[in-house]
């Protein structure tokens, strides 16, 4: 069988990470840095105790606890899915008046052990949302509709996502 096409990593500017030395299988670890989320001029999370999960190719996923996200705007949503490394998600909606984000985040509520830091913190799909900054600087989504990493200023790419990066 005919081994992936795996792209030649950007090279990493001062302070910068390449998303290619992140490792495989993921981890987490803290974040260390402010998150906030702002949806319809409110603002949804702000945080400085987020953590973030890490997997060669992909932008983070940062994971919100829940004082610090607006839980009075979040619905449980019946949707599920398996992650490999992390365990069986549970999703949330997101309701601002009339306007109803389904499926927008996700949480682990009984994580696998390497991820129990996690567990019952949220993550954001950020590209429905108004806003979504990392020390202040507005981030771009992960590409494609599947994953939910936010790609800033800190990170190198090329990142998983796109078109044919399905095997990377």
């Amino acid at each position: 069988m005919r081994q992936p096409h795996h792209p030649e990593p950007d090279p990493a500017g001062p302070g910068q990470e390449s998303v290619w030395d992140y490792p495989r299988p993921a981890i987490c670890e803290e974040a260390h840095r402010r998150i906030q989320i702002i949806h319809r001029g409110k603002t949804i999370a702000d945080t400085a105790d987020a953590w973030r999960t890490l997997e060669t190719s992909h932008p983070p996923t940062y994971y919100i606890p829940p004082a610090d996200i607006a839980m009075q705007l979040m619905r449980p949503n019946p949707h599920r899915s398996l992650c490999e490394w992390k365990g069986q998600a549970s999703y949330w909606d997101l309701v601002t008046g009339a306007d109803t984000l389904r499926a927008v985040a996700w949480s682990y509520p009984n994580p696998t052990t390497a991820f129990a830091p996690i567990r019952d913190h949220l993550a954001f799909y950020p590209g429905p949302l108004d806003e979504c900054l990392v020390d202040g600087q507005m981030i771009t989504p992960q590409p494609g509709q599947f994953y939910g990493g936010w790609i800033s200023q800190y990170e190198a790419g090329p990142f998983k996502g796109g078109p044919g990066s399905r095997f990377w």
